[in-house]
């Protein structure tokens, strides 16, 4: 131990002399992290963030005084950020900066991953819905269809999903979340036939993926929703209950063309509890008419909008 610093473990070559320290994860992407605030930051013109160019500027984009000034932060704790000192960062932080920096959805993902944090913001966009993705929801149809992550986000689904438990186009993007629905909304609550059975294990599916990421923010925030809104989610987490994703037979009652039954299967993206295609195919006859019935509505009201209630 030297001046209250921790010694690293040496490298030491085949002559038996000594090597340089072997660079650490979490070193490599401080360095990383620091070089990609700079480039964002030296790419972004003053008058694009509503601050005057001047006439003695020399560096290219904004100055650090100014990020940080646009982020609410010290300048100081900016530099050494960009100077990649060992500090901490907090969600908060590092949302300000994206704005201050005005990062794209893909950029602001890649901020976050570089300081090994969660984006607390709501999934409403995510790289895997590309055109070709959409693409393959609607060819599915009238199989309902869409692509959720491991917290349930609905990031996209197809016309037959839409109008399936409720009409979906009609919630804001942010509550566009199988659970959070399946616990607070009235209209998606009562499509579901077996309900109470179906709440208990999506709280039991939610709190065995969560083990994962219990101190992400994301997560707690999502968490801490369910707790606040729902008593019967509240009863159901404190069951402690954990069961694993599985195909499984579900049956809804739609509002529009009656009782449908189909098989639930999951269509994992990546490996592991990440984002997937959730498909439902109908069990019976019965329930492949009654949806191909909900496809024709759904297109229907693509022909023919509903003009606006006055």
């Amino acid at each position: 131990m030297l001046d209250g610093m921790t010694t690293t473990a040496h490298e030491t070559t085949p002559s038996g002399s000594e090597a340089r320290p072997a660079p650490r994860d979490t070193d490599v992407r401080r360095h990383e992290l620091a070089a990609f605030l700079r480039s964002r930051r030296e790419r972004i013109a003053p008058e694009q963030v509503g601050l005057p160019r001047g006439r003695r500027r020399r560096t290219p984009g904004l100055r650090r005084e100014e990020v940080a000034q646009l982020s609410a932060v010290g300048v100081t704790w900016y530099t050494w950020l960009e100077q990649a000192r060992n500090i901490q960062v907090s969600v908060q932080v590092l949302d300000a900066l994206a704005r201050a920096l005005l990062l794209d959805p893909s950029e602001r993902a890649h901020l976050f991953q570089l300081a090994g944090a969660a984006d607390p913001a709501p999934a409403t966009t995510c790289p895997s819905v590309t055109p070709a993705m959409r693409a393959l929801l609607e060819q599915v149809e009238p199989f309902p269809a869409c692509l959720q992550n491991s917290r349930y986000d609905i990031l996209a689904f197809n016309r037959t999903y839409g109008l399936l438990l409720c009409d979906l186009d009609t919630v804001p993007p942010e509550d566009r979340n199988c659970i959070v629905l399946s616990y607070t909304h009235p209209e998606w609550q009562s499509s579901i036939v077996h309900l109470e059975e179906t709440q208990r294990l999506m709280a039991a599916r939610f709190r065995a993926t969560m083990a994962g990421h219990l101190a992400e923010p994301a997560w707690k925030m999502l968490l801490d929703r369910l707790h606040s809104e729902s008593p019967a989610f509240r009863k159901a987490w404190d069951r402690h209950e954990v069961v694993a994703h599985r195909s499984k037979r579900k049956e809804f009652r739609n509002r529009h063309v009656g009782r449908i039954t189909v098989d639930h299967t999951d269509l994992w993206l990546t490996p592991g509890a990440g984002p997937r295609i959730v498909t439902y195919v109908p069990a019976d006859e019965e329930s492949r008419e009654r949806l191909d019935m909900l496809q024709a509505m759904a297109l229907g009201r693509e022909t023919n909008p509903q003009p606006l209630s006055r």
